[in-house]
C-alpha cells in the first residue's frame, strides 16, 4: 500500500487530476445512490482481490458531497464536532470579524471556555449558534417577503 501523507485538502487546491478522480467518483455514487437505500459496491484490490463495500446513504451522501467539492477545485476542510476552535478560526465559520464574535462570546450568545487568556469554542456550540442564526434570519426575510407581498411590493 502507498504510504500515506499529511497533505490534504484544506492546505492546497485539487489539481487536475484530483478534480478528474473526483468527478469520476462522483459519477459513479450519483449513478448508484437512491433516496434512503445504501449504496452497495465492489471495489477491485491488488491481486486482484474483490472487496464489497456498502455505504449507508448518508456516507454515500458525505463522499458525493465531498467529491463534488474537488472536482470543483474547491478546498475544504473536514472537523470533529468535538474540536476546540480558536476565536479565529470560528469567526472565520462564521464570516464575522474577530472582534465581533468575541462580543457574542462576552454576551453568552455562544459558549466558550478559556485557557489561560486564550478563548476556546466547542465547534458544536459554534455549530448550534449558526444554525439558531440562520433560522433566524430566515424567518425574518420569509416574514418581510409576505409583509412585501400583503402590501403590493412584490
Amino acid at each position: 500500500m502507498a504510504a500515506l501523507h499529511a497533505e490534504n485538502f484544506a492546505d492546497r487546491m485539487p489539481t487536475e487530476i484530483d478534480r478528474e478522480r473526483a468527478n469520476q467518483l462522483r459519477q459513479i455514487l450519483a449513478e448508484l445512490m437512491s433516496e434512503d437505500t445504501p449504496v452497495s459496491m465492489k471495489l477491485a484490490l491488488e491481486k486482484g482481490q474483490i472487496a464489497e463495500v456498502t455505504l449507508s446513504p448518508l456516507l454515500a451522501q458525505t463522499f458525493l458531497d465531498i467529491s463534488r467539492l474537488i472536482s470543483s477545485g474547491k478546498s475544504f476542510s473536514i472537523m470533529p464536532v468535538n474540536a476546540e476552535l480558536t476565536t479565529q478560526q470560528a469567526a472565520d465559520m462564521l464570516n464575522v470579524s474577530r472582534p465581533y464574535l468575541v462580543k457574542l462570546l462576552e454576551s453568552d450568545e455562544i459558549n466558550f471556555t478559556k485557557t489561560g487568556r486564550h478563548r476556546r469554542i466547542k465547534a458544536e456550540d459554534l455549530f448550534a449558534y449558526k444554525e439558531k442564526r440562520d433560522s433566524e434570519r430566515a424567518r425574518i426575510l420569509s416574514e418581510m417577503a409576505r409583509e412585501d407581498s400583503e402590501n403590493g411590493y412584490l
